[in-house]
């Protein structure tokens, strides 16, 4: 008898906490109709990632200055994640330019603060969504000194090209004393463990200087349009 009450509760619960989630999906669907409403004009733009930790006085902040800046004059909207350090510098970058700065923020129990410098912000709970979001809208990802969510980012991006769900895009790499590392580990163990092949790693390209990274996303384009094609929207739109 006993075991029966407690199966009847627990049925109580999971229907409780179904309920719950059940709910928790038009609050998915809303981000992804408002970042979908506000990003799809930006046009072209490029995605920048770099550590919240660090501050204005940093040479990676004033760096990610200047890509911003460059990227913004040359017609490039600017999308960070919004908050402090290494994004706060796209977004200030990009504002002082004369093109679009956006900030896709994240509600984060710590180090998440959106900063000033957003022409167009939107705000997410949900990290898959807002991945969604670097990603759609991309030409190209300009990745900078960070962290694991920086890490995860460039994981994302490389994953998503490799395996063909999303269009090829450039991906730069900023400063080679800061990837190598990270590039020799992938070569040695990788590649040689068969994980990846050889191929996998042009997909990125390292650069130190901002006016490097700006010639870089012209030659990629070189040859090919800014704007999808059709097929690449097609791929876009299973994304």
């Amino acid at each position: 008898m006993d075991d029966l009450v407690g199966r009847r509760i627990d049925r109580r619960v999971a229907d409780a906490q179904l309920q719950r989630e059940s709910w928790r999906i038009f609050q998915i669907m809303a981000e992804f109709v408002e970042g979908f409403e506000k990003l799809c004009l930006i046009r072209p733009s490029v995605s920048m990632f770099g550590s919240a930790r660090m501050s204005a006085d940093n040479p990676w902040y004033d760096k990610a200055e200047q890509i911003a800046r460059r990227l913004s004059d040359a017609g490039f909207s600017v999308v960070s994640g919004g908050g402090g350090g290494i994004m706060e510098a796209a977004n200030k970058g990009a504002q002082a330019g004369r093109s679009p700065s956006i900030g896709v923020n994240i509600e984060l129990p710590r180090e998440q603060k959106p900063n000033p410098y957003q022409d167009i912000s939107l705000h997410f709970r949900h990290f898959f969504a807002r991945k969604v979001m670097f990603v759609k809208y991309a030409s190209a990802y300009v990745v900078l000194p960070g962290g694991f969510g920086t890490l995860d980012e460039l994981a994302e991006i490389l994953t998503l090209v490799q395996t063909g769900k999303t269009r090829r895009i450039p991906i730069v790499l900023v400063g080679h004393s800061f990837w190598s590392g990270l590039l020799d580990w992938m070569r040695a163990t990788l590649v040689s463990w068969g994980t990846i092949d050889a191929a996998d790693l042009d997909l990125m390209i390292v650069c130190d200087e901002p006016e490097d990274i700006v010639k870089a996303i012209f030659d990629h384009y070189e040859t090919r349009s800014l704007e999808p094609s059709e097929a690449e929207q097609e791929i876009l739109l299973e994304l």
